[in-house]
């Protein structure tokens, strides 16, 4: 399944704004190993150099396509490279952040576990993960794939709301692992503008498994058909189409040895 980085940039302020909302919340006075895990096309990434000079950074991605587009441009301070963040190894980090990741990784819950074990005493684990699963943007596109025209050629395509877990099970999760949670959700509410601009959104993210499976005539048929249900469920009003939008948000720091208990 490709990733389309113009597609996804189309509202990069929006979708930057959970990742500062994230990072603000890790107080990591002078790590060395930064890793980004779901980097994208890293613009974000380099931010990490701006507020941790003294580290190395690096950006992690699965997308051939997003790894492509990243810019190395502060040379072996800021590293970008290819991998799959279900094989990825902690050890040796102290800040691992994954930002609107997880969702795609089945099973997330024993990663977070083995990470948690991996990171450096005194690291950080921070990850934001949408909430939005029982939206209407999400169950209009579940309905539809699940609706006789669709369902053979959908079937198994769409993960449901299981996807990611409640805060507390994650809060739950980390701190019987020792560390110490914040978690927390917030709801944004984009003002989008331009034509079926929700459709727009989805397109670069929740809609792509449905798009990669289906023919491009199929996809163009799927898309207007979706892009009408979604008309109603969020109209345009004067000012834009409002885009409500729930996250997850879970930041946990490790304890230093000098804090461990004995």
């Amino acid at each position: 399944m490709r990733w389309d980085p113009a597609q996804y940039a189309r509202f990069s302020d929006e979708r930057s704004r959970p990742f500062f909302d994230l990072t603000g919340q890790i107080s990591a006075a002078d790590p060395g190993l930064i890793v980004d895990l779901g980097c994208g096309s890293g613009e974000l990434t380099a931010t990490l150099v701006q507020r941790w000079p003294a580290a190395t950074v690096r950006g992690v991605d699965a997308s051939a396509e997003m790894i492509a587009q990243a810019d190395a441009g502060t040379g072996d301070q800021l590293i970008f490279e290819l991998a799959d963040a279900a094989e990825f190894d902690a050890t040796g980090v102290d800040v691992l952040i994954s930002n609107a990741l997880l969702q795609w990784v089945p099973g997330h819950q024993e990663l977070l576990l083995r990470w948690a074990d991996e990171l450096n005493p005194d690291g950080w684990l921070a990850f934001q993960v949408p909430a939005n699963f029982g939206s209407p943007s999400h169950w209009l596109m579940r309905e539809l794939a699940a609706s006789v025209r669709w369902r053979e050629r959908l079937a198994g395509v769409l993960r449901h709301s299981d996807a990611v877990a409640e805060p507390a099970e994650y809060l739950a999760l980390l701190a019987g692992a020792g560390l110490r949670v914040n978690a927390w959700q917030t709801s944004y509410l984009h003002v989008l503008t331009g034509p079926d601009p929700v459709l727009e959104w989805v397109r670069g993210t929740g809609l792509r498994p449905v798009l990669a499976a289906l023919s491009p005539d199929e996809a163009a048929e799927f898309s207007a058909e979706y892009a009408e249900s979604l008309r109603q469920a969020y109209p345009e009003r004067p000012f834009g189409t409002v885009f409500a939008f729930l996250r997850t948000f879970v930041v946990a720091h490790k304890p230093a040895l000098s804090e461990a208990t004995p």
